[in-house]
């Protein structure tokens, strides 16, 4: 098959062209190593110069924003599309790709899969012209996947008697493994003989994080020496708490020794229309690593830990999330059973494309 992906170049703030991640790449890599012709067409909203190049397989293009007239994106988007007549055209990563995915689909008469993995409409809940434009993308496309079957759910509404058919995420393969602790802290400068709860990922209110301080504040008056380690971008109005280290933004091949250096990872989120339909890859991460892990007990985080209740802490309420944390501190490494790869999730991904 002859398969086009569209993308945005920087999603969840990595670029693609040179930090391959997640589900953008892993996907349109396995498909290219399945004998398929892939190109992936990414849109910069920054100012970068084109990129027309081979590599891993893939043929990657990239146009930024300031790229007008036949450099465009859409041009190059109609260019691509007309002249290599590919089976698929595939939206990625935003709302805006599958908008345009159906609509190139329409234009030049081939196929159109939107692929899911976040409830879109939570970004911009005011902009309701562009809600629409995505629902009646979702309900015209030939195909839609989703990262869960809650937002499958949601996405089945638009698409009545159709499935939408359920593509997990997965760790990468790179580093995901258990590691020991001494180490792990060794490489970061961490404290050896403390006890550490970390926190991978957007330091947000929005994700519910006031409640992790909270809790770091009720562990420490019972008397628990333990430290609070955080990684990721800090929203401008959120005010870290003294006791908190944080230790910035890591690159990519140090967060599987963080993961390895804790004794409990948090993964923190609120039951909102982002929260309830967020698969949040930093839980299947710690996973690999057999991370002890206490989550904010949302939908789609009690469908990943198959609703063990040893994990899933009340929302917002530190008190639950404290006494559950207190309760893993004494597990030790978890074998959370078999694990999602990527190489499942892009075979069932290309069983959808050949039906």
């Amino acid at each position: 098959m002859k398969i086009v992906f569209l993308s945005k170049r920087h999603p969840q703030g990595k670029d693609l062209l040179t930090r391959p991640y997640g589900r953008f790449f892993h996907i349109p890599r396995l498909l290219a190593e399945m004998g398929h012709e892939v190109h992936l067409l990414l849109l910069s909203y920054r100012k970068q110069p084109a990129v027309d190049t081979l590599q891993l397989g893939i043929h990657w293009h990239s146009r930024s924003l300031r790229n007008i007239g036949k450099s465009s994106y859409w041009s190059t988007a109609c260019t691509l599309t007309d002249a290599i007549k590919q089976d698929w055209i595939i939206g990625f990563s935003d709302t805006y790709f599958g908008i345009l995915a159906v609509s190139l689909g329409q234009r030049f008469a081939c196929r159109s899969l939107i692929d899911a993995y976040d409830n879109y409409e939570s970004y911009l809940p005011w902009c309701t012209p562009l809600h629409f434009l995505w629902r009646r993308a979702v309900s015209k496309a030939t195909a839609v996947t989703a990262a869960g079957p809650q937002l499958a759910e949601l996405l089945e509404k638009e698409r009545p008697e159709r499935p939408v058919h359920i593509i997990p995420m997965a760790a990468d393969p790179s580093g995901f493994i258990p590691r020991d602790k001494t180490d792990c802290r060794r490489e970061l400068n961490l404290p050896l003989e403390k006890l550490i709860i970390g926190y991978c990922g957007s330091i947000y209110r929005n994700r519910g994080i006031e409640t992790l301080f909270d809790t770091h504040e009720i562990l420490k008056s019972a008397g628990y020496d333990i430290d609070l380690v955080l990684t990721g971008r800090i929203e401008k109005n959120v005010a870290l708490p003294t006791s908190a280290n944080w230790l910035g933004y890591l690159p990519d091949d140090k967060i599987p020794a963080f993961l390895n250096s804790l004794d409990v990872a948090a993964v923190i989120n609120q039951v909102s229309r982002f929260g309830n339909y967020s698969y949040p890859v930093k839980l299947y991460e710690a996973m690999r690593c057999q991370i002890p892990i206490i989550a904010t007990n949302t939908p789609a985080v009690n469908w990943i830990l198959k609703g063990d209740e040893r994990f899933l802490a009340r929302p917002d309420d530190p008190s639950d999330l404290a006494d559950r944390i207190r309760k893993v501190l004494t597990f030790g490494r978890i074998d959370y059973g078999e694990q999602t790869s990527w190489e499942q999730s892009c075979k069932t991904f290309e069983d959808i494309l050949l039906q």
